[in-house]
C-alpha cells in the first residue's frame, strides 16, 4: 500500500464533507494544503477573534510504548495534548494536520487503530482532520498534530497575569494519570481494579468547558494545563507572572482511588500530584473575590474546581504549605509549615 493509499485507508469517511464545512474547512485532505474560512462566529464567540495554533509531537519508547498504550490510545492521546494547549488558553479547537513517521512494525492496520483514536478524540472535542504528512521511520512511530483553534481577540488566557491576593485553582483531580502509568508499567494483572488510573494515563479529558468558563468569568489572571505535573505549572505561573506561588497540601484534590492506590504501592500521593504530569486539567489564578462564585458556577455545570491555595509578592517561587501531624514531637506540632516546592516535572532533555 502506497502513501496516498494508505492516507485514504486511514482517513476515508470519517468525517462528513458537511460536518468539515460547518467547522469552517472549504477544502480538506487530498490537495497540496487545506483551506479554511475562519469565521468567529461560526464556533461561538462573542466578537472577533484570533488564531491559536499548538503543535505536540509523540514518540515511541519517550512517550508511549505498546506495553502501557493500546494503539488506539496513542492516537486520541496525541491529539487531546493538543486540545490541552487551546483549552488552557481559553479557546475552542478546530482543525487538526497530523504527521506520522511509520515504522516497518507498523502495517496499515495497526496504524488504521491509531487513527481510531486520534479520530474518536477528534469527535470529542469538535475537530476536523484536515490534512498531514506520512513519512518512514527506521525503528519506531513518531506521530505530530498540530492543532489551529480560536478565542476572542484580546481575551486568550495567558500564564504571566497572576497578581498578589489571587486564589491558585486546579480543574480537576492531580496524580492519576502518573499513577496510571506506574500501575501499566508492572503488569501485575489488576489493571481492572483500577481501571480509572489506567484511562487517566491513556484517554485524558481535556479541560475545553473549563477553559471557556474561566474566559467568560473575566475573573481569571492566569491559566496552564498540567502536562508536566502540578509543580512545574506552577513554576511556569509563578516565573512568567512574577509572583509567589503559595500551594496548601490540605486542599490538593486526591482521588479516593489515587489513595488507595499509592497506599497499596508504598507511595506518597503527593509525589505523583506534584511531579507525574499528563493530567491535562488547568491550574490558575482567579481574582479571590470572586473564586467561590467561580466555583458555584462549575459546580452548577458538574464541573470540579478547587480552591488550592493563594498568590503572593514576591520573586518567583512556588511553596507548599504542609500541617505537621498533631502526634509529632516538637513546638511546631500542630503547626503549617512552609517548604520549597521543587522546578521539576517532566522534562524531556533531563535523562
Amino acid at each position: 500500500m502506497d502513501e496516498f493509499a494508505s492516507i485514504r485507508h486511514w482517513t476515508a469517511d470519517r468525517q462528513s464533507r458537511e460536518w468539515q464545512q460547518s467547522r469552517g474547512v472549504a477544502l480538506g485532505i487530498g490537495d497540496d494544503a487545506a483551506v479554511v474560512r475562519l469565521a468567529p462566529a461560526d464556533y461561538g464567540l462573542n466578537g472577533e477573534g484570533s488564531l491559536l495554533l499548538a503543535v505536540d509531537t509523540m514518540v515511541e519508547t519517550v512517550h508511549f510504548a505498546s506495553g502501557t498504550m493500546n494503539d488506539e490510545d496513542v492516537g486520541y492521546k496525541a491529539l487531546a495534548a493538543n486540545v490541552s494547549d487551546i483549552a488552557a488558553m481559553g479557546g475552542v479547537p478546530l482543525h487538526a494536520v497530523v504527521s506520522v513517521s511509520v515504522p516497518a512494525s507498523y502495517n496499515p492496520e495497526r496504524m488504521l487503530r491509531v487513527y481510531d483514536g486520534l479520530y474518536a478524540c477528534a469527535e470529542r472535542y469538535g475537530v476536523a482532520v484536515i490534512g498531514g504528512d506520512t513519512t518512514s521511520a527506521p525503528t519506531h512511530m513518531v506521530i505530530s498534530v498540530t492543532l489551529t483553534g480560536m478565542v476572542e481577540t484580546g481575551k486568550e488566557l495567558r500564564r504571566s497575569g497572576a497578581r498578589a491576593g489571587d486564589a491558585v485553582f486546579v480543574t480537576g483531580p492531580l496524580g492519576m494519570s502518573a499513577a496510571g502509568l506506574h500501575l501499566l508499567l508492572r503488569e501485575d494483572g489488576r489493571a481492572a481494579d483500577w481501571e480509572a488510573l489506567a484511562a487517566a494515563h491513556r484517554r485524558p479529558k481535556p479541560s475545553v468547558l473549563a477553559g471557556r468558563l474561566l474566559l467568560d468569568s473575566g475573573a481569571c489572571s492566569s491559566l496552564n494545563d498540567v502536562s508536566d505535573g502540578l509543580a512545574s505549572e506552577a513554576w511556569e505561573l509563578a516565573e512568567a507572572s512574577g509572583v509567589r506561588i503559595v500551594l496548601e497540601e490540605r486542599l490538593l484534590p486526591v482521588s479516593g482511588t489515587l489513595a488507595a492506590y499509592a497506599a497499596r504501592s508504598g507511595i506518597q500521593p503527593l509525589d505523583w500530584m506534584l511531579y507525574g504530569g499528563e493530567d491535562y486539567v488547568l491550574v490558575g489564578t482567579v481574582d479571590s473575590a470572586r473564586a467561590e462564585a467561580i466555583q458555584a458556577a462549575f459546580h452548577e455545570r458538574g464541573l470540579p474546581f478547587y480552591l488550592i491555595g493563594f498568590v503572593e509578592e514576591g520573586a518567583p517561587d512556588v511553596q507548599l504549605i504542609r500541617v505537621q501531624r498533631s502526634g509529632s514531637r516538637g513546638a511546631n506540632a500542630g503547626l503549617p509549615l512552609r517548604r520549597a516546592v521543587e522546578k521539576r516535572g517532566y522534562n524531556h532533555f533531563d535523562k
